[in-house]
């Protein structure tokens, strides 16, 4: 039982930054990678980043790298995704989810909504 509850959405302006979380239960956080994607009305899935399960490795979509840093905190259960210089196209539900082999996924948060105003 994989339980993921994401937090920090909200309305920004263009330029701004965003901190979401992600909080895990009902699971060894330590034994999953995790993974942020995103949601835009009309637009496919995204994957936006991925942090290793020991939180060595970070892989990013060339849209966001540079700008977007992704974390975990295993003793803690978290995983957060630090958004800089935000724009209005990356308007979407930002979603978590937990995998154990970097395709498949054991469990999705609810997502939350991040709006970046023109």
């Amino acid at each position: 039982q994989v339980q993921l509850v994401e937090s920090g959405g909200g309305l920004v302006p263009a330029g701004g930054s965003l901190r979401l979380s992600c909080a895990a239960s009902g699971v060894t956080f330590s034994n999953y990678a995790m993974v942020w994607f995103r949601q835009a009305p009309g637009k496919e899935r995204e994957r936006v980043a991925y942090i290793s399960s020991d939180g060595i490795t970070t892989v990013y979509a060339d849209s966001v790298n540079g700008r977007f840093t992704i974390s975990r905190d295993n003793a803690k259960n978290t995983v957060s995704l630090q958004m800089n210089s935000l724009k209005p196209e990356e308007t979407a539900v930002y979603y978590c989810a937990a995998t154990q082999n970097g395709f498949t996924y054991n469990g999705w948060g609810q997502g939350t909504q991040v709006t970046v105003s023109s």
